[in-house]
């Protein structure tokens, strides 16, 4: 790429304050294919979901977007007829007709702000999980994905593989019988890896390739620090990311809300480590290093009617997440890193992440035979789902209410040692105003959300 093309990626203007007409008409594709648009090809996925959807046979990148313009640069090495934008308003308002869907791989403070005037441009929408940093922001994109009746799909990439589906199908099944209880895990330890001594880094110059204002967004001004934010460790800090829980829960949590109907939890309660709940430094900017988030959900027929218990476990601390059951049905064998265990009265189901299910004890289940389901690619998933009118795999309105309860667990995170009760009809939290405070947050002036804050 040559020194010009550079120093115009470089100093691309961001247009402040674009307000985004709705445009209901479908890009013209007479040829039947579709026109999408990336914001975010950089960072720990949106290169690789820029190259799923560049990569499906039926779909033509034509607009891509990104605070960094380094991040614009490497993307239009793969796609040099795109057109690049810094600003994702100024993206949609140029755009206009000329695309059919985006996809959001940006953090996770500015997923509603994006999908929101997406949608109400009458765009269809990829949104990474989890779906949005508050829980009102989820519910306001549930709903306005039904209202106009859009194609959707959470960036659970799992979901559509066939160890997640061969799960649902089981748990469908009632092969295990009634669900009694349900364990879910991830215990990477360096999803949270923070200095404990440094919950204010120092400020430094930011890099003449990032529009640091527009990084920032709707989340509160401070000063860029190196090596702390952007690219990748934002997901640690309260204003941009969700934890640990927040970020891989609706991977795990997937399958088991699918398999069983669940529906809104009735309460949710939530442990931490102590070094974090004890220091009012940490609490007031950065996620806790471990979680044990409890959600009690509402009977079904696939629980025997009984109330069911989630229980999800993360961090550092050992065997802090180990259940009894699984020494029990797994004697000599090591707990996996991420997973979910569902303990049924007939026997079990382990589902490690990324693989597939099994039925535990061995022997019991050894004549059981597996489902034919097959996976197949998220992301093509969805853009098939707009060009030939098929379902989505985590469309919103199945993913939305399972974000809700996913991001409700990061509010228990913060209101530690108080079983907070769910008003899901309401949107409220009726024991706990502190807790209720943190359905939603206020936006930085110039970022308003219609609708929101």
């Amino acid at each position: 790429m040559n020194t010009t093309r550079r120093q115009f990626l470089q100093h691309l203007a961001p247009v402040a304050g674009i307000m985004v007409a709705p445009n209901l008409l479908r890009a013209a594709n007479l040829n039947g294919r579709l026109q999408h648009a990336c914001i975010g090809v950089g960072g720990m996925m949106g290169f690789n979901d820029f190259q799923n959807f560049r990569q499906h046979p039926r779909t033509d990148v034509v607009a891509i977007c990104d605070v960094d313009a380094g991040n614009l640069e490497r993307a239009l090495k793969e796609v040099p007829n795109a057109r690049p934008y810094r600003d994702w308003r100024e993206m949609l308002a140029k755009e206009g007709g000329r695309i059919d869907s985006i996809n959001a791989t940006v953090p996770d403070h500015m997923h509603a702000a994006i999908c929101l005037s997406a949608m109400r441009a009458g765009k269809h929408v990829y949104c990474q999980k989890p779906m949005c940093h508050d829980v009102a922001e989820i519910r306001a994109l549930t709903r306005l994905a039904a209202e106009k009746r859009l194609k959707t799909q959470l960036g659970n990439q799992h979901s559509s593989g066939a160890g997640d589906r061969m799960t649902v199908e089981y748990l469908k099944a009632g092969v295990i019988g009634h669900i009694k209880h349900v364990y879910l895990c991830s215990n990477r330890t360096s999803g949270m890896a923070y200095r404990l001594d440094q919950p204010k880094p120092p400020a430094a110059p930011v890099p003449a390739t990032l529009d640091w204002d527009l990084w920032l967004g709707t989340a509160p001004a401070r000063p860029y620090a190196r090596d702390v934010y952007h690219p990748s460790k934002w997901r640690t800090w309260l204003d941009f990311g969700t934890g640990w829980s927040g970020d891989i829960g609706c991977h795990i949590f997937s399958a088991p809300w699918k398999g069983l109907g669940l529906k809104a939890p009735l309460s949710i309660e939530a442990r931490v480590n102590r070094s974090w709940q004890e220091s009012p430094a940490l609490r007031a900017q950065l996620w806790a290093r471990a979680d044990h988030i409890t959600w009690v959900f509402p009977g079904n027929e696939l629980t025997g009617g009984r109330e069911l218990t989630v229980e999800w476990f993360d961090g550092v601390e050992p065997d802090f997440y180990i259940p009894e059951e699984f020494r029990k049905l797994y004697p000599g064998e090591r707990f996996p890193e991420e997973a979910a265990l569902l303990i049924g009265e007939e026997g079990a189901l382990l589902l490690p992440h990324t693989s597939g299910p099994q039925l535990l004890p061995r022997d019991k289940f050894a004549k059981v035979p597996r489902p034919k389901t097959k996976g197949e690619n998220h992301y093509h998933s969805f853009a098939n789902s707009i060009l030939d009118d098929t379902p989505c795999e985590s469309s919103f309105d199945q993913s939305g209410p399972m974000s809700e309860a996913v991001i409700l667990g990061t509010v228990a995170v913060r209101t530690p040692g108080v079983k907070l009760e769910w008003d899901a009809q309401a949107l409220k939290i009726p024991n706990s105003a502190e807790a209720d405070g943190l359905l939603r947050r206020s936006y930085r002036e110039g970022w308003h959300i219609e609708g929101l804050g």
